[in-house]
């Protein structure tokens, strides 16, 4: 499908599997995929709904949401496949954010939090009175199993309310940070989410559900940033973060060697062992400061002081790194997995139209894929509770398949028929 090449951004969002791209524009959206280096591929293009600000893809099934600055409150759903409406909702103020996995669709305001049943947009469950939450910050898990929501617990300090959107109850309260947050996310498993604040110095990786601290990097001293996005890889063995400056930081999830391992004497390493000594004897901000990484690889970005959004995935069996930016450009990187250091640049896309290509990509090993889950066969048992959300007048009758839903078949989801 060709795209014009004219686009202004309002947002863009990954999908899960981080090889598509949704993009509001201010005459609609738009839906790409990325499945190789020298190649974006324009799915699907509407220009119904003028000045998308939020647009959110499930998976690679044809189930779009989109929000419109012109009706903020009001969530349209589409089988943009067929081109039919599947429902639409509105809700008691403006709509912040929508999150979706293959049980649950989520919308956030300022102050509720409403999780409804995908597969019948019942509505399951009103979290009223939430901590004021201007930029609907909130996270949620696309295991199956693991289908965790997360989402500010004070708007004062760091502190990350962790919700089982399965079982409808709270999970845990994680003391993250001592100033506000500004971006979480979780590991495809869901047992894992990554945390920062706004001042954009430490990032946290916390093991889920009990919310331990996994471990802790430091993004730079110098100065306060902004964080736009933080992603795993698909096997959470990396975590990378993007901010309002030029440099995107990748850590790499590893424990360290324990102390009794043997290793080759180094410099580096009598260093470290000098500083794990005379950290007992210093204020825990301090020797806090000490044990923290730093970035296993960076990308110096052409540009600086736009909002992207990064994501890792794993394209022609070598990791990348995807970074699209709201002036309309798509960077893909290659990553070494085992040295790490500055990224190289492979590719430039405009959104739709390919600027350059530089050499043929460098060799590394391959990369465990994500692991593939079941499709779902479960349906949740669930209520229905108002609370400020109203269903459109124009809703098709809902059935449920008859056998399993397959998420990858644009033929089967979501499970409606309309009449």
């Amino acid at each position: 499908m060709y795209c014009s090449f004219e686009i202004d951004v309002r947002c863009a969002s990954w999908g899960k599997t981080y090889l598509s791209l949704a993009v509001g524009t201010k005459t609609g959206y738009r839906l790409f995929s990325v499945t190789s280096v020298d190649k974006l591929d324009c799915i699907h293009e509407s220009i119904e709904t003028p000045d998308v600000y939020i647009v959110e893809r499930l998976f690679s099934s044809s189930l779009v949401v989109v929000v419109s600055q012109s009706m903020p409150r009001r969530m349209n759903v589409y089988h943009f496949k067929k081109g039919t409406e599947i429902c639409n909702y509105s809700y008691s103020n403006n709509i912040l954010a929508v999150r979706l996995n293959r049980q649950s669709l989520v919308v956030c305001l300022e102050e509720s939090i409403y999780i409804h049943n995908i597969k019948d947009m019942k509505l399951l469950k009103t979290l009223l009175n939430t901590p004021s939450n201007p930029s609907g910050l909130c996270a949620l898990s696309i295991s199956h199993s693991n289908s965790f929501l997360a989402y500010p617990g004070s708007d004062t300090i760091g502190e990350i309310i962790v919700y089982d959107a399965n079982n409808l109850s709270t999970m845990t309260m994680i003391p993250a940070h001592d100033s506000p947050l500004a971006a979480i996310t979780f590991s495809a498993s869901g047992t894992k989410l990554a945390s920062a604040s706004e001042r954009g110095t430490v990032i946290r990786v916390f093991s889920i559900p009990e919310g331990l601290r996994l471990f802790e990097f430091r993004r730079g001293m110098k100065r306060y940033v902004n964080i736009s996005s933080l992603s795993f890889s698909p096997d959470a063995q990396f975590l990378c973060a993007s901010s309002n400056t030029e440099t995107v930081h990748i850590f790499k999830l590893e424990q360290h060697s324990p102390s009794g391992e043997e290793q080759a004497p180094s410099w580096s390493t009598y260093v470290g062992k000098m500083f794990t000594a005379a950290s007992s004897y210093l204020p825990a901000q301090v020797s806090g400061m000490m044990s923290q990484d730093r970035a296993f690889a960076t990308v110096r970005l052409q540009m600086a002081g736009q909002k992207n959004v990064c994501a890792l995935a794993t394209i022609q069996k070598l990791p990348r790194l995807l970074v699209a930016s709201s002036d309309g450009q798509l960077f893909i990187y290659n990553i070494d997995p085992q040295d790490g250091g500055e990224c190289t640049l492979v590719q430039k896309h405009r959104w739709g139209i390919t600027l350059f290509i530089t050499e043929s990509c460098q060799s590394y090993a391959a990369t465990v894929a994500i692991p593939s889950s079941g499709p779902v066969t479960a349906t949740l048992t669930g209520y229905s509770e108002d609370g400020g959300a109203k269903k459109g007048e124009v809703i098709p009758e809902h059935e449920f398949a008859a056998g399993p839903v397959c998420l990858d078949d644009e033929t089967e989801f979501p499970p409606v028929s309309i009449r």
